[in-house]
């Protein structure tokens, strides 16, 4: 669990996560989340990338196998499931769950466009899986309720390495 601000990624960080997303990385202000190996699995994203874009996605997964769990979970219909629990104490912690995430990206940088506006579809919807365990991988059990429950759905781990030779240096990450 990594809160901001962050240390800034090093160039190898910024090698895997691209070679993660298949395209250059960009505006990562910090590794949110890692894989028990040390390579990335949550980045955290510049709110205004260097475009001027605003980009209210503060915590991006960014790991092929927890993508791909999640992606399952979606098209199995999981979603649903999960929204139909936004009810009574799960609601209250889902909004405490946006306020953490807005205040988390807010401290990197106020962008106007997007104030007020969270990911994933919080506090009152489940929209995308993955921005929500993405939060919930950077900001630690009992933060995002609905991403911690995807997250435990989910057929990937974070403490179990499921990397793959990322091509830097012939490794995978260590």
């Amino acid at each position: 669990m990594t809160r901001p601000p962050f240390a800034a990624p090093s160039a190898r960080d910024i090698a895997t996560v691209s070679a993660q997303l298949g395209r250059p990385a960009r505006d990562v202000v910090g590794i949110a989340a890692r894989c028990s190996c040390g390579a990335p699995t949550v980045v955290s994203t510049r709110p205004r990338l260097a475009d001027g874009t605003p980009f209210p996605t503060f915590y991006y997964l960014s790991h092929p196998a927890a993508t791909a769990a999640v992606s399952s979970l979606e098209a199995n219909g999981v979603m649903p499931q999960l929204a139909a629990l936004l009810e009574g104490d799960t609601a209250a912690a889902y909004r405490s769950a946006h306020e953490a995430y807005l205040a988390d990206r807010e401290s990197i940088e106020v962008v106007a466009e997007i104030a007020g506006i969270s990911a994933g579809g919080m506090p009152t919807r489940v929209k995308c899986l993955h921005a929500l365990v993405g939060h919930a991988l950077a900001a630690g059990p009992g933060v995002n309720p609905i991403g911690d429950l995807a997250l435990a759905r989910a057929n990937w781990s974070p403490e179990v390495c499921d990397c793959l030779d990322y091509g830097l240096d012939g490794e995978t990450v260590e």
